[in-house]
């Protein structure tokens, strides 16, 4: 990733952030914090940074806006009734619930989910299964990725060299943020 970012710059930002969004393994904070220390080690803009990275990540939650929207709580009801439900241990009925969730949570739960690992990524395809409002979700998904990049981008600035040095922090807050989710 970093030698992406090296090589491509605002583009490798935009690229790593889009492919993370998508793929929710890959971590935005290295990515973040990286793309901040460059703006000190290598003569980035760190507002331009902020603003490829909030681009990556209202492409990649269009994407999976679209693929829930795709799928359908109905698909993915059938998809966790069988082998597939069971190895990743999902009922139908989960569907029903996180749907009820999301409906109730819509506006504040794709606001907030934007500063939350892995869950960042994945609200997207809740609000594309629940319809929501495609300019709704896009100016919140805009406001919440702003906010999480604009913090990462500062941190990673203000640490320059020692950008390495936060990276347990956000380990543990995603290790948190998953228990949380477990329960």
């Amino acid at each position: 990733m970093i030698q992406i970012m090296n090589d491509y710059g605002y583009l490798g930002i935009f690229f790593l952030i889009f492919i993370e969004n998508v793929f929710p393994p890959i971590p935005s904070e290295v990515v973040l914090l990286f793309g901040g220390a460059m703006t000190v080690l290598a003569g980035l803009n760190a507002p331009t940074v902020v603003i490829v990275a909030t681009l990556g990540s209202i492409a990649g939650a269009i994407v999976l806006y679209l693929l829930g929207r795709i799928l359908k709580a109905e698909r993915l009801r059938r998809l966790f009734s069988g082998r597939f439900g069971r190895i990743l241990r999902l009922k139908p009925e989960d569907v029903d619930k996180a749907t009820a969730w999301f409906t109730k949570y819509e506006k504040k739960a794709v606001l907030i989910c934007r500063c939350v690992p892995i869950v960042r990524s994945l609200i997207s395809i809740p609000a594309g299964i629940a319809e929501m409002n495609v300019p709704l979700f896009l100016l919140l998904t805009t406001l919440g990725s702003a906010v999480w990049n604009t913090v990462l981008v500062c941190l990673g600035s203000f640490l320059g060299n020692q950008w390495e040095t936060a990276l347990p922090f956000f380990e543990k807050y995603s290790d948190v943020i998953l228990v949380i989710a477990i329960i």
